[in-house]
């Protein structure tokens, strides 16, 4: 006797639902292989678990187009601090300025290395300081670092925090869409695991290839084993040889 197979993806389990609202639609109450309420229950479910499928594979498209332009923006805010500050160590090492400058920007006047920006925090935190130093030093009488100017440099900041802020608000969405989504899934498989349980129930009287044939009519699977697969197959070829004898 082959097995059941119940869903295990979510287009399959759309698919299983969808089979048994269909065929609740089709044969009279009284005839359906489960029982009335389950119809309503399917009417209720079924849309809300199609919605949610679908606003979670378009937060999960619109976060994986994003990304490009979020990490894109990430590195280039990166570049344009890391070079501003080798700027001004170069500007120190030449004696343009002196070594004071670096405390303008939440620096100790002797490092002379880049702080370390690997992360959103460490890169937003160290584009501010450098930002507000770079304004305040020049309101103080400073005169400009270029290439980078800040200017250009806030530019670049700017177009990052844009870019996290959007990645974060669009991240935070996909995960509660992942969260509602993975809740109604397990609401999906004890519905759909009802429903084949009645239908099989309904036709428990049957012979097992009828009873297999009608449950299949309401969406359910089955899966043959491999021995029975070659049992069926052996039995078709020994039926075809008595055929041609």
């Amino acid at each position: 006797m082959p097995y059941r197979r119940l869903p295990n993806t979510d287009a399959a389990r759309l698919r299983a639902l969808r089979r048994a609202l269909e065929k609740g639609r089709e044969v009279p109450p009284h005839k359906l292989a489960y029982q009335a309420k389950t119809i309503v229950r399917l009417h209720r479910f079924l849309p809300l678990f199609e919605n949610i499928i679908q606003l979670q594979r378009q937060s999960m498209t619109s976060q994986n187009n994003k990304s490009k332009d979020y990490y894109e923006a990430t590195r280039k805010a990166r570049l344009y601090l890391s070079h501003f500050i080798r700027v001004m160590n170069m500007a120190i090492f030449r004696g343009d300025l002196p070594e004071e400058t670096r405390a303008f920007f939440g620096l100790s006047s002797a490092a002379s290395t880049v702080p370390a920006m690997n992360t959103d925090n460490e890169l937003i935190s160290w584009g501010k300081r450098i930002i507000e130093g770079e304004e305040y030093r020049i309101r103080k009488g400073g005169s400009p670092i270029t290439n980078p100017t800040i200017a250009v440099v806030k530019v670049w900041f700017g177009n990052f925090l844009d870019e996290y802020n959007f990645h974060k608000t669009i991240t935070r969405k996909t995960l509660d869409y992942n969260e509602k989504t993975a809740e109604m899934r397990k609401e999906a498989d004890k519905l759909i695991l009802e429903i084949w349980n009645e239908v099989e129930a309904s036709y428990g009287s049957l012979s097992d290839e009828l009873k297999r044939k009608e449950s299949e009519e309401y969406g359910i699977v089955y899966c043959f084993r491999r021995a029975e697969l070659e049992d069926a197959e052996a039995m078709n070829q020994e039926e075809q040889s008595i055929a041609q004898s």
